[in-house]
Protein backbone atom coordinates (compact mmCIF):
# COMPACT_ATOMS: atom_id res chain seq x y z
CA UNK A 1 0.00 0.00 0.00
CA UNK A 2 1.21 3.49 -0.34
CA UNK A 3 1.44 6.02 2.17
CA UNK A 4 1.21 9.52 0.32
CA UNK A 5 -2.35 8.83 -0.43
CA UNK A 6 -4.21 11.83 0.52
CA UNK A 7 -7.65 12.92 0.51
CA UNK A 8 -9.38 16.12 0.18
CA UNK A 9 -12.29 18.02 -0.88
CA UNK A 10 -12.86 19.06 -4.60
CA UNK A 11 -13.01 23.07 -5.18
CA UNK A 12 -14.54 24.93 -8.01
CA UNK A 13 -11.23 25.37 -9.67
CA UNK A 14 -10.90 21.32 -10.02
CA UNK A 15 -13.99 21.19 -12.47
CA UNK A 16 -11.84 20.34 -15.41
CA UNK A 17 -10.51 17.16 -13.43
CA UNK A 18 -14.12 16.44 -12.33
CA UNK A 19 -14.57 16.19 -15.78
CA UNK A 20 -11.76 14.73 -16.77
CA UNK A 21 -12.39 11.58 -14.08
CA UNK A 22 -16.09 11.29 -15.47
CA UNK A 23 -14.75 10.48 -19.08
CA UNK A 24 -12.51 7.95 -17.64
CA UNK A 25 -14.88 6.34 -16.04
CA UNK A 26 -17.88 6.40 -18.78
CA UNK A 27 -14.69 5.30 -20.99
CA UNK A 28 -13.85 2.08 -18.47
CA UNK A 29 -17.97 1.47 -18.41
CA UNK A 30 -18.26 1.95 -22.25
CA UNK A 31 -20.67 4.82 -22.17
CA UNK A 32 -17.92 7.51 -23.36
CA UNK A 33 -21.41 8.68 -25.45
CA UNK A 34 -23.60 9.34 -22.78
CA UNK A 35 -21.26 12.08 -21.12
CA UNK A 36 -22.62 15.48 -21.58
CA UNK A 37 -21.19 17.32 -18.76
CA UNK A 38 -18.82 20.47 -18.97
CA UNK A 39 -16.88 21.92 -16.79
CA UNK A 40 -19.22 24.88 -16.40
CA UNK A 41 -22.33 22.35 -15.08
CA UNK A 42 -20.34 20.69 -12.27
CA UNK A 43 -19.39 23.96 -10.89
CA UNK A 44 -22.89 25.30 -10.97
CA UNK A 45 -24.50 21.61 -9.66
CA UNK A 46 -21.13 20.76 -7.36
CA UNK A 47 -20.14 24.25 -6.19
CA UNK A 48 -22.84 27.20 -6.62
CA UNK A 49 -25.98 24.81 -5.80
CA UNK A 50 -24.31 22.06 -3.85
CA UNK A 51 -26.31 19.43 -5.09
CA UNK A 52 -23.42 16.81 -5.05
CA UNK A 53 -19.49 16.67 -3.54
CA UNK A 54 -16.47 15.40 -4.43
CA UNK A 55 -13.20 13.82 -3.00
CA UNK A 56 -10.08 13.22 -4.32
CA UNK A 57 -7.29 10.96 -3.93
CA UNK A 58 -4.09 11.82 -4.17
CA UNK A 59 -0.73 10.84 -4.51
CA UNK A 60 2.30 13.36 -3.77
CA UNK A 61 -0.32 16.28 -4.84
CA UNK A 62 -1.79 14.53 -8.12
CA UNK A 63 -5.48 13.32 -8.12
CA UNK A 64 -5.45 9.84 -9.41
CA UNK A 65 -9.01 8.68 -7.65
CA UNK A 66 -12.02 10.59 -7.58
CA UNK A 67 -15.75 9.71 -5.43
CA UNK A 68 -18.45 11.94 -6.10
CA UNK A 69 -21.41 11.77 -3.81
CA UNK A 70 -24.79 13.18 -2.40
CA UNK A 71 -27.45 13.11 0.26
CA UNK A 72 -30.16 10.62 0.39
CA UNK A 73 -33.02 10.10 2.78
CA UNK A 74 -33.90 6.89 4.33
CA UNK A 75 -38.05 6.98 5.36
CA UNK A 76 -37.35 3.90 7.53
CA UNK A 77 -34.23 5.42 9.50
CA UNK A 78 -35.45 8.69 9.47
CA UNK A 79 -32.69 10.64 8.52
CA UNK A 80 -29.93 11.08 5.89
CA UNK A 81 -27.93 8.76 3.77
CA UNK A 82 -24.98 9.20 1.54
CA UNK A 83 -25.19 7.97 -1.95
CA UNK A 84 -22.00 7.56 -3.31
CA UNK A 85 -22.75 8.10 -7.72
CA UNK A 86 -19.21 7.74 -8.69
CA UNK A 87 -15.79 6.15 -7.50
CA UNK A 88 -12.81 5.54 -9.75
CA UNK A 89 -9.52 5.66 -9.44
CA UNK A 90 -7.34 5.78 -12.78
CA UNK A 91 -6.18 2.06 -13.69
CA UNK A 92 -2.55 2.80 -12.63
CA UNK A 93 -3.03 3.07 -8.97
CA UNK A 94 -5.48 0.57 -8.54
CA UNK A 95 -4.33 -1.64 -5.33
CA UNK A 96 -2.49 0.80 -3.82
CA UNK A 97 -5.31 1.63 -1.32
CA UNK A 98 -6.65 4.95 -3.38
CA UNK A 99 -10.15 3.05 -3.45
CA UNK A 100 -9.81 2.15 -0.13
CA UNK A 101 -8.85 5.57 1.14
CA UNK A 102 -11.89 7.24 -0.69
CA UNK A 103 -14.49 4.72 0.84
CA UNK A 104 -13.04 5.20 4.50
CA UNK A 105 -13.10 8.98 4.49
CA UNK A 106 -16.52 8.45 2.81
CA UNK A 107 -17.87 6.06 5.93
CA UNK A 108 -16.05 8.58 8.41
CA UNK A 109 -18.40 11.74 6.75
CA UNK A 110 -20.93 9.70 6.64
CA UNK A 111 -20.71 8.83 10.44
CA UNK A 112 -19.39 12.34 11.40
CA UNK A 113 -22.90 13.57 9.71
CA UNK A 114 -24.91 11.44 11.26
CA UNK A 115 -25.93 9.69 8.51
CA UNK A 116 -27.48 6.30 8.62
CA UNK A 117 -26.34 4.21 5.70
CA UNK A 118 -23.57 4.65 2.75
CA UNK A 119 -24.94 2.90 -0.79
CA UNK A 120 -23.48 3.10 -4.11
CA UNK A 121 -24.78 0.85 -7.17
CA UNK A 122 -22.12 -1.11 -9.49
CA UNK A 123 -22.32 -2.53 -12.82
CA UNK A 124 -23.14 -6.38 -12.92
CA UNK A 125 -20.17 -7.07 -15.19
CA UNK A 126 -17.53 -5.37 -12.97
CA UNK A 127 -16.38 -8.21 -10.85
CA UNK A 128 -13.10 -6.08 -9.89
CA UNK A 129 -15.38 -3.57 -7.93
CA UNK A 130 -17.69 -6.45 -6.74
CA UNK A 131 -15.00 -8.26 -5.66
CA UNK A 132 -13.20 -5.07 -3.82
CA UNK A 133 -16.48 -4.07 -2.62
CA UNK A 134 -17.01 -7.33 -0.91
CA UNK A 135 -13.59 -7.23 0.77
CA UNK A 136 -15.00 -4.07 2.31
CA UNK A 137 -18.02 -6.27 3.59
CA UNK A 138 -20.56 -4.39 2.00
CA UNK A 139 -23.73 -5.96 1.37
CA UNK A 140 -25.04 -6.59 -1.86
CA UNK A 141 -28.81 -5.24 -2.28
CA UNK A 142 -30.33 -8.29 -4.35
CA UNK A 143 -33.75 -7.75 -4.03
CA UNK A 144 -33.53 -4.02 -5.11
CA UNK A 145 -34.08 -2.91 -8.78
CA UNK A 146 -32.92 0.53 -9.92
CA UNK A 147 -35.16 2.30 -12.18
CA UNK A 148 -34.53 5.51 -14.69
CA UNK A 149 -36.32 8.14 -16.37
CA UNK A 150 -34.14 10.49 -18.56
CA UNK A 151 -34.51 12.73 -22.00
CA UNK A 152 -37.64 12.00 -23.68
CA UNK A 153 -39.24 9.66 -21.38
CA UNK A 154 -38.48 11.68 -18.04
CA UNK A 155 -40.12 15.18 -20.44
CA UNK A 156 -43.48 13.11 -21.67
CA UNK A 157 -43.81 12.30 -17.98
CA UNK A 158 -43.33 15.50 -16.53
CA UNK A 159 -45.81 17.28 -19.15
CA UNK A 160 -48.15 14.20 -18.99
Amino acid sequence: MTKNISIRFARPSDADTILQFIHDLAEYEDLSGEVVATPELLREWIFEKQKAEVLFAELDGTPVGIALFFHNFSTFLGRAGIYLEDLFVKPEYRGMGCGKALLRRLAQITVERGCGRLEWACLDWNQPSIDFYLSLNAQPMKEWTTYRLTGNTLQALAES
